[in-house]
């Protein structure tokens, strides 16, 4: 049974991380993406650093556990939220969001290519429902001579980067708990995305940004990459899976609902539909299955 302070921080995290959509929009209209997510992410690593240090967690790896860690950054960190960052410049935020949580749906069909994990009939029910999803929103984008396709392709890339993390991560043998492991692939993955920042885009002129852009900036340091990350480890070996399930899926609806108020955004019917469908499928692939009651003993 789901405890009511859990029920708040279930709450809290699907405001935070679905309001997170819009916040990014808003910040790449006065910052260049890999920037954004450099200095967003080095931030938000740090203050978590110092908080699980005052905690009395032990923060170092030993031996080569560090390489392990950098090895599950780059699909985790460089390829989740560096793809989904030049998603969210082309396309709608809401939009963005819907396509980068099919994540669950590719976690089961790479888990089923690559490590022999079954297809059930709820898998195949849910590949459909994905397809489709991804079919309306592509239809919309390419019936507009605006249309931004590309967007579509970054978003999916992304959605594949993280459900191969989270595979990689699942069978990784690590003695760190899983939210430092986590800090310490953002602040190496940081590091990679200053690196390419630095050497791909201008430098940005802080002092034109504007009060709103400020705003943007803090919340993707202290609430997406500092509160929610500490809300979400210290409930998530505790959720019952239907419930982690259910926040999953109100994530792109948060998204697209707080994108009209933060950036103007305006759904379409076909973001209607294919956030319907997304949700389908997650829950599809993530709903636990009942199990049956066993048979009585014949007294």
């Amino acid at each position: 049974m789901i405890s009511r302070r859990q029920l708040w921080g279930l709450l809290a995290l699907t405001l935070m991380w679905g309001v997170n959509w819009p916040m990014m929009k808003l910040s790449l209209q006065e910052l260049t993406p890999l920037y954004f997510r450099a200095s967003t992410m080095f931030l938000g690593a740090l203050c978590l650093f110092a908080y699980m240090a005052t905690r009395g967690e032990r923060m170092r790896p030993t031996g080569k556990e560090l390489l392990t860690i950098a090895w599950l950054g780059v699909p985790n960190i460089l390829g989740w939220h560096t793809l989904s960052i030049f998603g969210v410049q082309e396309l709608a935020s809401g939009r963005a969001a819907i396509l980068g949580f099919t994540m669950p749906i590719f976690t089961v069909l790479i888990g089923a290519a690559f490590f022999g994990e079954r297809i059930t009939p709820r898998v195949r029910v849910a590949v459909i429902a994905a397809a489709i999803a991804v079919g309306l929103l592509l239809w919309h984008e390419l019936q507009r001579l605006t249309g931004r396709p590309a967007g579509i392709a970054w978003m999916l890339g992304a959605a594949i980067s993280w459900a191969v993390g989270t595979l990689m991560f699942r069978r990784a043998h690590l003695t760190l708990s899983a939210l430092v492991v986590t800090v310490w692939m953002l602040l190496l993955g940081s590091l990679a995305v200053w690196v390419l920042a630095l050497a791909l885009e201008p430098v940005p002129s802080v002092s034109a940004f504007t009060p709103a852009m400020w705003v943007s900036l803090a919340y993707g340091v202290l609430v997406n990459y500092g509160a929610a990350q500490l809300i979400w480890f210290g409930m998530a070996r505790d959720l019952p899976p239907a419930t982690s399930a259910m926040s999953v899926m109100a994530i792109p609806l948060v998204g697209t609902l707080s994108a009209t108020l933060i950036v103007g955004e305006v759904p379409h019917w076909q973001d209607w539909f294919a956030m319907g469908f997304v949700m389908l499928a997650i829950a599809s692939v993530l709903w636990p299955a009942r199990t049956r009651p066993a048979a009585a003993t014949a007294q």
